[in-house]
């Protein structure tokens, strides 16, 4: 039976990311990975390494986002340096596109807020029609403004998992395919993992399977109240340059194709597309960028956020099976830095980030006051 330091349960971004991490501070690192046949969230992650909105109400993960989209000026060189790849990062700034006045004050107030909550260090600025046309000079007339934010940015979340997977085996970690973890066991100083065939210990277990963290954390004592949330997505054919900088439902990829999306759908397990989801989001980029009137659409696909009933991340380790870890969220790209250069060093035995110290599943936990 393999013996490791670190077992990972999914190869996604966010468990290939803590594993790269891991795998780079020299420890034995294996991923365990159900493989394509999952439902995995990152081949239909939008790419988005964004900051602008995040953490209302939670200003710690508003300060996590802001750490990994540093960060990411790290990673993504380094992944090239050591993979070959180009995860294609750049951070131009963002925008997002407010249609009516109504929405542009609306967007201000929530910005504002933000800010106040994390003590002026989320920033931004509110773009005029004028002012946003000046940076993206191919926006529609029926557009008011946008919101701006300086830290956001995008990645090809595709190379990405690539340049993750290529690099935990270029630190000498392992990547294996397979069916899904059954079973985590506590045996001894450390755990045991079984899948259909396969036997692996390791002396620590992270569990970043995604949705299927909700059946696995039980088994160490945690909590992963997670739901499916479906998102669609478009890909149009590659078109002359359009937009330099990403927004919150369009972008243009290296290749120069546009990737189109942003929708909310909660239909449990179903990772389909409907017709009517794909056209209104077709209307609203076509009514922010009347150009793209005459432009191909060549694939759609869904595929499934993992969603906790808040929307901010879980990270907790088990108090009942010490060495176990769990790691939930639906922001696989935007946190790859944070997750390969901060996370990992936690979970390795290094100190707790402190913005993630509220981060835990207890948080949903519902106490009715004792009455005399």
């Amino acid at each position: 039976m393999a013996n490791y330091d670190f077992a990972v349960v999914g190869g996604g971004l966010v468990g290939s990311a803590i594993a790269y991490g891991l795998s780079g501070a020299g420890h034995s690192v294996v991923v365990l990975d159900e493989g394509d046949v999952a439902y995995r969230a990152s081949r239909g992650n939008f790419g988005l390494v964004w900051v602008q909105s995040k953490g209302l109400g939670m200003p710690n993960y508003s300060d996590w986002s802001q750490s990994s989209s540093t960060l990411w000026q790290e990673l993504a060189p380094e992944l090239e340096a050591l993979t070959g790849i180009d995860v294609q990062h750049r951070r131009p700034g963002g925008v997002h596109i407010c249609h009516t006045e109504q929405e542009w004050r609306e967007r201000r107030r929530t910005m504002e807020n933000l800010a106040a909550q994390t003590s002026g260090r989320f920033r931004f600025d509110m773009l005029d029609h004028a002012a946003l046309a000046s940076l993206v000079p191919a926006i529609g007339d029926d557009v008011f403004g946008a919101s701006w934010t300086e830290m956001d940015g995008h990645a090809n979340p595709l190379y990405l998992l690539r340049a993750l997977h290529a690099g935990v085996q270029k630190r000498g970690g392992h990547y294996c395919t397979g069916g899904p973890v059954r079973r985590v066991i506590r045996d001894g100083e450390s755990f045991r993992l079984e899948r259909d065939g396969q036997s692996i210990r390791s002396e620590r277990v992270i569990l970043a399977a995604g949705l299927g963290n909700r059946e696995l954390a039980k088994q160490v004592g945690l909590e992963a109240p997670l739901s499916p949330n479906r998102g669609e997505v478009m890909i149009t054919e590659r078109v002359a340059p359009l937009l330099d900088i990403p927004t919150t439902y369009l972008r243009q990829t290296a290749e120069g194709s546009l990737q189109i999306g942003d929708s909310h759908e909660d239909v449990g397990m179903n990772d389909g597309t409907r017709t009517e989801v794909l056209a209104e989001i077709a209307q609203r980029a076509l009514r922010a960028f009347p150009r793209l009137r005459d432009v191909r659409i060549v694939r759609t696909w869904g595929a499934l956020r993992v969603m906790t009933p808040d929307g901010f991340p879980i990270y907790q380790a088990s108090k009942t099976h010490p060495g176990a870890y769990l790691a939930c969220c639906h922001s696989g790209v935007t946190l790859a830095a944070a997750h390969a250069m901060r996370l990992a060093p936690w979970i390795a035995g290094g100190a707790s980030p402190q913005e993630i110290v509220p981060l835990t599943a207890e948080r949903f936990d519902v106490r009715v006051p004792e009455t005399a």
